[in-house]
């Protein structure tokens, strides 16, 4: 549950049962509903926030590498896409790439059709509730596997250490019994719960320097 207050921000869920996480708000830009999900935009002095994926900051990111020639972004949710572009130009900035092309629907029905033939996927999703759920299960491991090329890469949200640990453990147990390479990196985001996420990375072969294209899943 998410609520606006009295000039405070607060996520409360039962994920992280016994603490919530509360930022100050200095006004909130866009509050609605979409198909799957609340969307909140807020402005702070000091951090701006979308809740929900979708933002464009991977694409952002990933098409600073000179190397990447094709970028596919899977979105379910058009309406956060909508949303970040008018208020967050600067995370939403790779949308205007020619290296990118969108696709607006499910991740998984998109995959089936694109067997051996992205080197890297990547995963930025919301947690294991709802419609994101089953990103947290083998059966998208396993279709992402089929959809990589032989020494394709993948890195996946993988949820916080103190608080999903036993989620993490059978994702990186269910990873081993399908790829050679399975590691579990983390990173601190204040904003995060604990302040910390983390991400489950997989290799089918040796990890490669040199990507041709790269397929973004939401």
């Amino acid at each position: 549950m998410n609520r606006i207050q009295n000039g405070w921000f607060s996520e409360i869920n039962k994920q992280w049962p016994g603490q919530a996480l509360s930022l100050e708000v200095e006004e909130v830009l866009f509050e609605g509903k979409s198909k799957y999900q609340d969307i909140i935009v807020f402005k702070r002095v000091d951090v701006v926030l979308i809740i929900g994926g979708g933002d464009g900051g991977v694409i952002r990111e990933v098409i600073k590498h000179p190397a990447v020639e094709s970028i596919v972004l899977c979105e379910i949710d058009e309406k956060v896409i909508e949303v970040s572009k008018k208020y967050l130009p600067k995370m939403a900035c790779g949308f205007s790439s020619s290296k990118l092309t969108q696709f607006i629907g499910d991740g998984f029905e998109y995959m089936k059709e694109h067997v051996n033939e992205f080197d890297v996927i990547i995963t930025d999703s919301s947690d294991p509730v709802g419609p994101a759920e089953s990103l947290f299960q083998r059966g998208y491991y396993e279709l992402m596997k089929k959809a990589l090329k032989p020494d394709g890469i993948l890195c996946c949200q993988g949820e916080c250490l103190w608080l999903d640990l036993s989620l993490i453990k059978s994702m990186v147990d269910f990873s081993k019994d399908l790829f050679p390479v399975v590691n579990y990196g983390f990173t601190t985001i204040p904003t995060y719960p604990c302040g910390q996420i983390g991400f489950i990375m997989c290799s089918k072969n040796k990890v490669s320097l040199l990507f041709a294209e790269v397929f973004v899943v939401y």
